[in-house]
C-alpha cells in the first residue's frame, strides 16, 4: 500500500482552526464530507468517537491517528491536517498534539485501516520525517515528503549492484503477512547495506506479493534466502544455492543468513519440490510439521476471519433487531438482513478446512497435492465415514456415510495425509519418460491422489470425528477453574515466543474452536488466545511511558507503535524488545498475558473472530471487561518489565 495513494490533496488542512479534541475531530470529518469522502457527517463522527472513546489515538510526540471502517465512507482516503502550536487531544504523553492523520475505509475495505496505520507507523519512525511535514505549506509540500522518504526507502532496498559486489535475493513470508513479514524484510536489508552487499527481498503478505523478483534478479544473485513459516514459489530458484530458515531467522540472524548465502558451500536447489540446500537437510520431522501445518493455516485464515465476522455481524443484527424468546435457536437467522450475512458468512466459513487440508499437501507436495488435500478436507467438513446401515429388506450393508464431522483436527490429518500419498506416487512415477510427464501431473496424480486420499479419509473420520466431538463438548463444559486455567495457558503461549511456535500452537487451537462455537456467541478459548495476544506490544508501551530512563530515544518511539501494534493484535511487535533482553523481557510479557487470559476464562469473554483486536471489540460478548482484562495484563507486564530492565 502506498500512503500517496489515499492522501487526497483535497482532503488536508495545513492550518487547523480547533482548539480542542472534539472540534478537530469535526473540522476533519466536516472536510471529508466537503470532498465527498463521507456521506453523512453524524455516521462517520460517531465511528471515530467509539474509537476514541476506547482509547486515545493521540500516539504521543505530537501525532495522532483517528479512524474508523464506517459505512459513510465512499473510497478510502487519509486525511493529513496540522495545528500550529498543537491542541490538547488527550495524548498518551500528555503532550500537544500538531499532526493528525484521519484514516477512513469504507465497509467493505477489509484491511485497509490496519495496512494504513502500519504503513503510516513505518514513515512517522523516520527520523527528521515528522518535522518536515510541520514545515509543509502546501499539500504538494506533503505528498513530496512522503515522495522523498519513499525514493530513500527503494534506494535502500536495494544497494547499487556492480561487477564486484556480491547480490542476493530473498523472501520473506509470515502465516498471516502481517508483521513476522516485513519486520524479516527490513532486518535482511539492514543488515546487507551494512555488509556492503546487494540484495532484493520479495514479501509474501496478507496483501499479496511485494517487490517480486524478476528472473533476472534470481540469475545474476549468487544464492537465494527463504525465510518463510509457509510455502512460497520455489521451482524458479532452480539451480541456485539456496537457504531455507524460519522467517524468525531473518529477524534475528540476518548476518549469518548472509554470510551462508555467499559462502559457496549451499549445493543448488532442485525443483522438485524437495531443497538440496544445507538447512532443508538438517529440518527435523517437528519443524517439517510445523512449516507445512503453518501454510495451510494462513491460507485458511481469510476464510476464518472474512466468514466468522459476517456470521458475528448476523448475531449483532439480531440482537439489536430483537428475537422472540421462543425463536432464539433462530439468532442470527430469524431477520432477512441477518440471515442474508449469516449464508454469506458460512459460505466463506465452508472453505475453512477444504483450504486449510489443502495448503497443507500442498505445502509438502506442491501443486498436485492441492485436490488431494481438499478433498481430504472436504470429507473432514462433512463427516463422511464407513460405517453400517440397516436396510428395509433385512440385514446391514457397510457402505460410506455421512456420520460426525471430524474438524479442524480430521483436516489437519487429512491434509498430510494427501502430501504424503502425492510424495509416494510421485517416487513410484519418478522413473516414466519424460513424454509422459504432462499425462503423469494432470491425469495420473489427480486421479490416485483423489481416490487413495478419500477412502483412507473414511477411515481416518471414525477416530477424528470422536476426538473432534469429545473436544467440543469438553469446550462447551468450560467454567469457573477450567476455563481460568486454559485461558491463562493459551494465554502465557501467545507471549513465549510473540510469533514463534508456542503462540502459533496457542493461536491455531483458538481458531480450531470457532467452527463449533461461532453458532452460540462464539469461543472464550478464541477470546483468550487474542487478548494474551495484544498484551506484549502494549506492554512495551507502558514499560517505556513509565520508565522513560531505562529506554533510548529510539525505544521510546518503539514504544509509540507498539500501540498500535498491540491494538491491532500484531505480538511481533514486541519481538525486539524480547529478543534484546529476554531474560526480563519474556518472563514479563507471559505473567501478563497469562493473567489477561486467566481473566477472559473466567469471565467466560466470548470470541466470534480469529482477528482483528480493537477493531473486533463488538464481536465480543462484553467488550468492556474485555478491554479490562487486556489493560490489566499490559500494565502488569509493562510495570515488571520496567522494573526489571536495567537503565541505559
Amino acid at each position: 500500500m502506498k500512503i500517496q495513494d489515499l492522501l487526497n490533496k483535497k482532503a488536508m488542512i495545513l492550518d487547523l482552526k480547533a482548539t480542542n479534541k472534539q472540534e478537530a475531530i469535526s473540522e476533519m470529518v466536516q472536510k471529508l464530507v466537503d470532498t465527498g469522502v463521507v456521506t453523512d457527517f453524524d455516521t462517520f463522527k460517531a465511528g471515530i468517537d467509539a474509537r476514541e472513546a476506547q482509547t486515545t489515538t493521540g500516539l504521543g510526540d505530537g501525532i495522532a491517528m483517528p479512524h474508523s471502517k464506517n459505512a459513510a465512507v465512499t473510497e478510502a482516503t487519509v486525511l493529513f491536517a496540522k495545528k500550529n502550536g498543537g491542541l490538547d487531544y488527550d495524548s498518551l504523553d500528555g503532550q500537544p498534539t500538531d499532526l493528525f492523520f484521519m484514516i477512513a475505509a469504507p465497509d467493505g475495505a477489509n484491511d485497509t485501516h490496519l495496512a494504513a496505520l502500519a504503513e503510516l507507523s513505518k514513515y512517522l519512525m523516520r527520523d527528521g520525517f515528522a518535522d518536515t511535514l510541520r514545515k509543509a505549506t502546501t499539500p504538494d509540500d506533503v505528498l513530496a515528503t512522503f515522495d522523498e522518504v519513499e525514493t530513500q526507502a527503494l534506494k535502500e532496498d536495494i544497494t547499487s549492484f556492480n561487477d564486484g559486489q556480491d547480490f542476493l535475493v530473498a523472501v520473506t513470508a509470515c502465516t498471516t503477512g502481517i508483521a513476522h513479514t516485513y519486520m524479516a524484510e527490513e532486518a535482511l536489508k539492514k543488515q546487507a547495506r551494512e555488509m556492503g552487499v546487494g540484495i532484493k527481498v520479495e514479501t509474501n503478505g496478507a496483501s499479496g506479493i511485494g517487490n517480486k523478483l524478476s528472473a533476472d534478479d534470481i540469475k545474476r544473485a549468487k544464492g537465494v534466502i527463504i525465510a518463510a513459516d509457509k510455502a512460497v514459489e520455489m521451482d524458479r530458484f532452480d539451480g541456485k544455492p539456496l537457504i531455507s530458515k524460519p522467517v524468525a531467522a531473518g529477524i534475528r540472524e540476518p548476518e549469518n543468513l548472509i554470510n551462508e548465502a555467499l559462502s559457496g558451500k549451499l549445493p543448488a536447489y532442485q525443483a522438485s519440490g524437495e531443497a538440496q540446500s544445507e538447512s532443508s537437510e538438517k529440518l527435523t520431522p517437528g519443524k517439517a510439521f510445523y512449516k507445512h501445518l503453518m501454510s495451510g493455516v494462513s491460507s485458511m485464515l481469510p476464510f476464518v476471519i472474512g466468514g466468522g465476522i459476517a456470521i458475528a455481524i448476523a448475531f449483532l443484527l439480531d440482537n439489536a433487531l430483537g428475537v422472540p424468546k421462543d425463536q432464539l435457536s433462530n439468532l442470527g437467522s430469524y431477520h432477512e438482513i441477518a440471515s442474508i450475512f449469516k449464508q454469506l458468512g458460512s459460505a466463506a466459513f465452508g472453505f475453512m478446512l477444504p483450504v486449510l487440508a489443502g495448503y497443507i499437501a500442498y505445502s509438502i507436495a506442491e501443486k498436485p497435492g492441492l485436490v488431494a488435500g481438499f478433498v481430504a478436507g472436504s470429507i473432514a467438513s462433512t463427516g463422511l465415514a464407513f460405517g453400517k446401515v440397516p436396510f428395509a429388506s433385512g440385514g446391514e450393508k457397510t457402505l460410506a456415510l455421512a456420520g460426525v464431522p471430524s474438524g479442524f483436527l480430521g483436516a489437519l490429518v487429512g491434509g498430510f495425509l494427501a502430501g504424503g500419498i502425492i510424495l509416494v506416487l510421485k517416487k513410484l512415477f519418478a522413473n516414466v519418460p519424460k513424454s509422459l510427464n504432462g499425462i503423469v501431473s494432470i491425469l495420473i496424480y489427480p486421479v490416485l491422489g483423489v481416490l487413495i486420499t478419500g477412502f483412507l479419509m473414511l477411515f481416518v473420520n471414525i477416530p477424528m470425528g470422536a476426538i473432534n466431538t469429545g473436544l467440543s463438548n469438553f469446550l462447551e463444559s468450560l467454567s469457573g477453574a477450567n476455563a481460568v486455567v486454559l485461558g491463562a495457558l493459551l494465554g502465557g503461549m501467545m507471549a513465549i515466543d510473540m510469533g514463534g511456535p508456542f503462540n502459533k500452537t496457542a493461536y491455531v487451537f483458538g481458531t480450531g474452536t470457532l467452527a463449533a462455537t461461532v453458532a452460540t456467541g462464539g469461543s472464550v478459548v478464541m477470546a483468550s488466545v487474542m487478548a494474551g495476544g495484544m498484551v506484549p506490544p502494549l506492554a512495551v508501551f507502558v514499560a517505556t511511558l513509565l520508565f522513560k530512563d531505562k529506554f533510548t530515544k529510539d525505544e521510546r518511539n518503539s514504544g509509540l507503535t507498539n500501540i498500535v501494534m498491540g491494538l491491532s493484535f500484531i505480538t511481533e511487535g514486541a519481538i525486539p524488545f524480547g529478543a534484546a533482553d529476554p531474560a526480563r523481557a519474556i518472563p514479563s510479557f507471559v505473567i501478563g498475558s497469562a493473567v489477561t487470559g486467566g481473566i477472559v476464562g473466567a469471565i467466560g469473554i466470548k470470541l466470534m473472530a480469529p482477528h482483528g483486536g480493537i477493531f473486533v471489540i463488538a464481536l465480543t460478548s462484553n467488550p468492556l471487561m474485555y478491554l479490562v482484562a487486556i489493560a490489566i495484563g499490559a500494565v502488569i507486564s509493562g510495570i515488571l518489565f520496567g522494573v526489571l530492565r536495567k537503565a541505559k
